[in-house]
């Protein structure tokens, strides 16, 4: 693929990411989860704190950004927009799949531009699993090291890779793969998927391989099947093959819910819970905390939010701050540690 066609797709996803018809709206089962109101918490809200350690360093909040875009002119400034508010509000980001740089055809500087405008901003390095099985761990080394980021996210996402005519759905040797990465790289190694969620033996068998962070990613927010559909010309195969998958996933609460099953069954070090696909509001995001989501991430309302400007950016994050902390203060939790340990504070069947 040349680089105008790599662009020319990268500025596709954008758009059809914004559009709502590829958001499986509805499919998180988020509405199914309820906390219990504390009507007399035992609490000032001003004692409220929602700040949570991240790969040893203390942040502000348990947010993230998701990875959404890179490699092309549109996203720079974007990234950047992004990076420099998780830097001022504490969230942490993840930028977009860095695959042309490792293949040594991306924007000259990218990654060192984006590090300068965020010196301080803790930043999540991004490739996906068919390029880390094919790539020396010395070459991934370097897109983290020019990025100076803090850990880097193995991106999972077979639908979308069977269905893109560009795609690289070749995933044979990845728990391989990633076993070497976590035993060779050094900053922590994260995995997420990418809008489809995981089921309970995926997330069984990254138990045992050692990674520090699972990010679920459930169904229920931007389907990548959905975008593919929409990017196929009309009546071809991948776009009657995306109307047929474009349900297809494992809910955020299904699969958040198996990844805390999962590490009770294994005797392997514990990875973090991270939680994605769906994320609406600071309530969302409660709900995640209390079934053991140890982080929760936004990536479409915050690609939203920063088409806006800085201002519109800020809002809507400390809009989702604020959310956060009525949650903690009506279920009487001082904490986000507090609400995942609480019993009883949540029940499903009741929307």
């Amino acid at each position: 693929m040349d680089i105008q066609q790599f662009e020319l797709r990268k500025r596709e996803h954008i758009d059809q990411a914004l559009d709502p018809r590829n958001q499986a709206v509805g499919r998180t089962r988020l509405e199914e989860i309820h906390l219990s109101h504390e009507a007399l918490p035992d609490l000032d809200f001003d004692e409220l704190s929602i700040a949570e350690s991240c790969f040893g360093r203390e942040l502000a909040t348990p947010f993230f950004v998701a990875g959404m875009t890179m490699g092309h002119p549109d996203a720079a400034s974007l990234n950047e927009l992004l990076a420099i508010a998780c830097q001022e509000r504490g969230w942490v980001m993840g930028v977009g799949s860095q695959r042309r740089q490792l293949e040594g055809r991306s924007l000259p500087g990218e990654s060192a531009r984006l590090r300068r405008s965020a010196p301080r901003a803790l930043l999540v390095s991004n490739l996906g699993i068919s390029q880390v099985i094919t790539a020396k761990t010395s070459e991934i080394r370097s897109i983290v090291d020019e990025l100076e980021a803090q850990a880097l996210v193995v991106h999972l996402n077979p639908l979308q890779e069977a269905l893109q005519p560009e795609g690289t759905p070749q995933f044979r040797g990845g728990f391989a793969a990633l076993e070497r990465l976590v035993r060779e790289l050094e900053v922590p190694v994260l995995v997420k998927e990418t809008g489809s969620g995981m089921s309970a033996r995926t997330l069984e068998k990254l138990a045992q391989v050692g990674v520090a962070a699972v990010d679920v990613s459930g169904l229920g927010g931007t389907h990548w099947g959905r975008i593919e559909g929409a990017r196929a010309p009309a009546a071809s195969r991948g776009s009657q093959a995306a109307q047929v998958f474009s349900e297809w996933g494992e809910s955020t609460v299904d699969s958040v819910l198996a990844a805390r099953e999962a590490l009770l069954k294994t005797a392997h070090p514990r990875y973090c819970i991270w939680a994605s696909g769906g994320v609406r509001n600071g309530l969302d995001a409660a709900k995640l905390m209390a079934l053991g989501a140890e982080r929760v991430g936004y990536a479409q309302p915050a690609l939203q939010a920063a088409m806006g400007g800085e201002g519109v950016l800020h809002r809507w994050m400390e809009q989702q701050e604020f959310e956060l902390r009525v949650a903690l203060f009506c279920t009487g939790c001082a904490t986000p540690a507090e609400l995942r340990k609480k019993e009883g504070v949540w029940s499903r069947g009741r929307s």
